[in-house]
């Protein structure tokens, strides 16, 4: 038989856990929030960009074109002329440790923290 406490208690833990992910989800000391996104092209550096300031990088290479575009603290692809387009259809990144791969490509762009 469920009594009072018993309910009162499930409430509590349920109330506990929503907070708990409300803050991971909007806070950077839980969500590991990075500062800039590295792009690296067939295993070569192209480039490092802050995630604090929004920008567009077009980049125009052998392998094909592509656009990453930063706004709000994230990084997405906005346009690639692979056939594929998995890397268009990829969420924003913002967390330390996501990337973006555009494999026909070769193009890797990577989350990573200030340190």
């Amino acid at each position: 038989m469920i009594k009072k406490n018993d309910v009162l208690l499930f409430a509590a833990v349920i109330i506990v856990a929503a907070a708990l992910a409300l803050i991971a989800r909007t806070s950077d000391a839980f969500g590991g929030r990075g500062a800039f996104i590295s792009v690296t092209i067939d295993g070569k550096d192209y480039g490092s960009y802050s995630l604090k300031e929004d920008t567009v990088i077009d980049i125009d290479e052998e392998l094909g074109s592509n656009r990453i575009v930063i706004s709000d603290g994230c990084a997405y692809m906005e346009y690639a002329d692979c056939p594929d387009k998995y890397c268009v259809k990829h969420r924003p990144i913002s967390k330390d440790k996501e990337t973006i791969i555009c494999l026909p490509h070769r193009l890797v762009v990577e989350v990573r923290t200030a340190s």
